[in-house]
């Protein structure tokens, strides 16, 4: 008897070897949030200096003056997917601050018809039942001025919440530091994600597996193992800012992803892998804001080549944002795959000084 093997891979996918580590772990924390960081191909580290500093580099948080609202949503791949994004931050003092942030990506309503044919080989629809696959992240951040002028720190505790429906769930814990040097018109930015290696736990329905352990024919699966460690990333970027008759401005920045693991970045080895990213931001009297950015620069098999030839795609992202009055409104075109292989997504974020309310 065949049945749904949707189920059955998932659960095999999110098993490893105890305490093994993997290449992409937790990935649904390196899409990123904040429209405005999006339309630049996330290419902020140096220059954050707001609410969304907890996710891009809370160093940044020690530039907001007062309490910060941000919110965001995304759908991706053809609204099946939602990603929804809110943080807060306020400043403790003139050399510190604070903020929590909680991001969701997840899918609703996927069916699950691991039951639709029962025991006799009878086909019965009303055994059909809905369930959701989320992940969850709660970040607390924390920033500290330093002595040494225009040196920040910060660093973020986080934890992670995954739910596939009622088959398996698991919490995870991790921390990321952040360093930030501002000298003259330059920034220098340095993000290190899961610096103390983000570990997770699952905890899976054995009754649940039973029910699809032999969804395919001739296999007899194991009950995957529980634990995975998510490896360090780190991010480092600089970025200038020229003013033109007060009224324009031209903020650009140039980073650098490393993943300390074999990948399909355009510069790869054994021990490290690096993909480059760009983005500008032109703004007139801090009002109007024309962003563009490219990113994600990776060696893709040609498909249908026959001596494995590769050639090099990347992500291209625009993006615009109006502020009147401590009210921040931003979009983004962004494609989370390369220029060809994936839809692009609309995104929209929304923040807010709450100091005028005041």
């Amino acid at each position: 008897m065949k049945k749904n093997i949707f189920l059955l891979l998932f659960l095999i996918t999110i098993g490893v070897a105890a305490q093994s580590v993997r290449k992409y772990s937790n990935e649904f924390l390196n899409i990123g949030v904040d429209a405005g960081a999006f339309g630049m191909a996330n290419a902020v580290v140096a220059s954050t200096g707001d609410v969304n500093s907890g996710y891009w580099n809370p160093a940044g948080l020690v530039n907001i003056e007062d309490k910060e609202l941000s919110l965001m949503h995304a759908s991706y791949f053809a609204n099946i997917a939602s990603y929804d994004y809110a943080a807060f931050a306020m400043p403790l003092d003139n050399e510190s601050a604070v903020a929590l942030s909680i991001i969701r990506f997840g899918v609703d309503d996927i069916l699950n018809t691991t039951q639709l044919i029962d025991d006799q080989g009878n086909i019965d629809y009303n055994r059909i039942s809905l369930f959701s696959t989320a992940d969850y992240a709660f970040n607390f951040s924390y920033a500290k001025r330093l002595p040494l002028d225009g040196l920040n720190v910060g660093v973020n505790a986080k934890v992670i919440r995954r739910i596939v429906g009622d088959f398996a769930s698991s919490w995870g814990f991790g921390l990321d530091v952040g360093i930030q040097f501002q000298r003259n018109k330059w920034s220098f930015g340095l993000m290190a994600r899961d610096i103390t290696t983000t570990y997770n736990a699952w905890t899976i329905d054995e009754e649940k597996f039973a029910e699809i352990q032999g969804a395919v024919e001739g296999q007899n699966q194991e009950l995957p193992e529980t634990t995975e460690i998510t490896i360090p990333k780190l991010q480092f970027g600089v970025a200038r800012t020229f003013v033109y008759r007060y009224d324009f401005s031209l903020l650009t920045e140039v980073d650098l992803n490393f993943r300390f693991a074999q990948t399909n970045d355009v510069f790869s080895s054994s021990a490290v892998s690096v993909t480059p990213s760009a983005g500008l931001q032109f703004g007139y009297v801090d009002m109007i804001f024309l962003r563009g950015g490219v990113g994600n620069f990776q060696n893709v098999q040609q498909i249908g080549s026959l001596e494995g030839d590769t050639s090099v795609g990347f992500q291209p992202n625009i993006g615009i944002g109006f502020s009147y009055k401590g009210i921040q409104v931003d979009y983004a075109l962004t494609d989370i795959g390369d220029q060809s292989a994936a839809l692009y997504s609309n995104v929209f974020s929304l923040k807010m000084d709450l100091s005028i309310f005041r």
